[in-house]
């Protein structure tokens, strides 16, 4: 936990997990483990990238991450016109 991009992608990481498990308790849960897949790995690359001294690279995958799980994991019950 040395660089900012580590704190960063620790903190959205957490957040996946804490989801995820939250998510799994209910009832009939709707995600499987493998929905959270692609985040996670995001994470570890924009992670990598940003490590590297790649920073524009490393911010581009955050946002890409960020807008997976605000588009398809619909954190907070999020709703958006004309989706589903």
């Amino acid at each position: 936990m040395e660089t900012l991009y580590d704190w960063i992608t620790i903190a959205v990481f957490g957040a996946l997990v804490v989801l995820f498990l939250h998510r799994s308790t209910q009832e009939h849960p709707q995600d499987t483990i493998w929905h959270y897949l692609p985040p996670a790995i995001g994470c570890a690359i924009a992670n990598w990238l940003g490590n590297k001294g790649m920073g524009p690279a490393s911010a581009g995958v955050m946002v890409a991450v960020l807008a997976y799980i605000v588009l398809i994991l619909k954190p907070f019950g999020l709703k958006f016109p004309g989706g589903r």
